[in-house]
């Protein structure tokens, strides 16, 4: 239709302007797609894939932060390096340094965007956007902290109608979603405490 290229258009000097509403945009439409992606070896390198979008897209929003825009680069790339390796190797080691890589990389971003939004005195469209990312950008760091524990102990997290199984990323990513914002932990649950003490 003529009418969808001006759409685009539109939608993309509004992400231009609003950076945050994008990432937020992305983020929410992970939600949506993670499920999806998440049954075969070409879901999981789609995931993977669409976790470097997420990432590029919060390493431009971070640039406008007055903290130091190198440490998200140099996160990112580690990041990148870690996650290509981990694809070929599969091993625990690799998934517990890129997991504690990425929640790194979405902790920071959400401190540079709560430097961002306190940086001046006005609340702008972008900054409200960027509390929405904010959230999210944390939820996501959470989310990476389970697969890291969950990497070092497999059995860490348990579910009501399977315990001891390995928990996929979405309903890692759900719990830490429910987590945050306090509305329960659903059907997910911690296993049983990480250390044990000596009897």
């Amino acid at each position: 239709p003529p009418m969808l290229p001006t759409a685009i258009l539109r939608s993309l000097v509004h992400i231009r302007r609003n950076p945050s509403a994008g990432l937020l945009a992305v983020q929410l439409l992970g939600l949506v797609l993670y499920p999806l992606m998440e049954g075969t070896n070409t879901g999981r390198a789609l995931l993977n894939g669409f976790g470097l979008v997420v990432l590029g897209f919060a390493l431009w929003v971070v640039r406008r932060s007055p903290w130091a825009n190198w440490i998200a680069g140099l996160l990112a790339a580690c990041i990148v390096v870690l996650g290509l390796a981990n694809l070929t190797a599969q091993s625990p080691t690799l998934t517990l340094l890129t997991s504690l890589a990425e929640a790194s990389f979405y902790a920071y971003a959400a401190g540079s965007l709560i430097a961002y939004m306190f940086n001046d005195e006005v609340a702008t469209t972008d900054e409200l956007f960027a509390a929405g990312a904010t959230f999210a950008l944390l939820a996501w760091a959470y989310a990476h902290l389970y697969v890291a524990c969950q990497a070092v102990n497999p059995t860490a997290f348990g579910a009501l109608t399977a315990p001891g199984e390995m928990r996929p990323w979405i309903e890692l990513l759900f719990l830490s979603v429910t987590t945050l914002s306090g509305v329960g932990l659903g059907d997910v649950l911690q296993a049983r405490a990480q250390l044990r003490r000596g009897g």
